[in-house]
C-alpha cells in the first residue's frame, strides 16, 4: 500500500489530552507557547534559536499540516482536555514506511512541565506506532545532556541502545554533543 493511503488518526485522545494534527490558524497559540518557553527550548531545538514571529510559526504549522496529509511527517499538537489550552507538540518524523519505523520528537510549554503530560502523549504515540501503524521500531533521540527529555523514554520503557559520541553540534553551534538513542521494537 502506498503510505499516503495509510489510515492515521487526525485526533487522538488520552485521559487528559487531545492530540490533533496542526491546522491553519494554530500558529498564534503555538507561537505564544514558544515565546513563553524560549529560554528552556533554545538549548535543545533548532527552531528556537531565533524567536519566530507569529507568521513564521503559522507557516510552519501549515507545512506540518501538509506533511501530515502526505504522511511525510505526523506532527500532533497537544491540548489539555479540561481547558482546551495548547500545551506542546509531539509527533513522528524521519518515518520509514518500508519497515515501518518512526522517530518521535516532542516539546512542551514550560508552564505545563512537571504534570506528566508529555509522558502521556508520547506513550500514546508509541502505542499508535506499534499497535495501529504496524511499526516495528520506534525511536527517540536526544542530546545526552538533556536530562528532562531523556526521562520520557526511560519512563516509558524504551531501551537506551547507545550513545553516539561527538555526534552533533549543539543547537547554537558552539560545542560537539553526544546523542542518546532510545528504541522500542515490536
Amino acid at each position: 500500500m502506498d503510505h499516503i493511503l495509510k489510515e492515521v488518526p487526525d485526533i487522538i485522545e488520552t485521559e487528559r489530552l487531545i492530540l490533533r494534527m496542526p491546522m491553519p490558524g494554530d500558529g498564534k497559540a503555538v507561537n505564544a507557547a514558544i515565546k513563553a518557553s524560549h529560554a528552556e527550548l533554545k538549548p535543545w531545538l533548532g527552531f528556537a534559536q531565533v524567536l519566530p514571529d507569529v507568521d513564521e510559526t503559522e507557516a510552519n504549522t501549515r507545512e506540518a499540516h501538509a506533511k501530515f496529509i502526505t504522511r511525510k511527517a505526523l506532527r500532533y499538537l497537544i491540548f489539555c482536555k479540561e481547558t482546551n489550552r495548547f500545551i506542546g507538540s509531539t509527533g513522528f518524523h524521519n518515518i520509514d514506511w518500508n519497515i515501518p519505523k518512526f522517530e518521535i520528537g516532542y516539546w512542551i510549554d514550560t508552564r505545563m512541565t512537571g504534570k506528566g503530560y508529555m509522558g502521556e502523549a508520547v506513550g500514546r504515540l508509541t502505542e499508535l506506532a506499534i499497535n495501529e501503524l504496524d511499526g516495528r521500531r520506534v525511536e527517540i533521540r536526544c542530546e545526552s545532556d538533556n536530562l528532562r527529555s531523556r526521562k520520557i523514554p526511560e519512563q516509558l520503557g524504551y531501551e537506551l541502545e547507545g550513545i553516539l559520541r561527538n555526534d552533533d553540534l549543539s543547537r547554537d553551534g558552539t560545542r560537539v554533543t553526544d546523542t542518546c538513542i532510545y528504541g522500542k521494537v515490536r
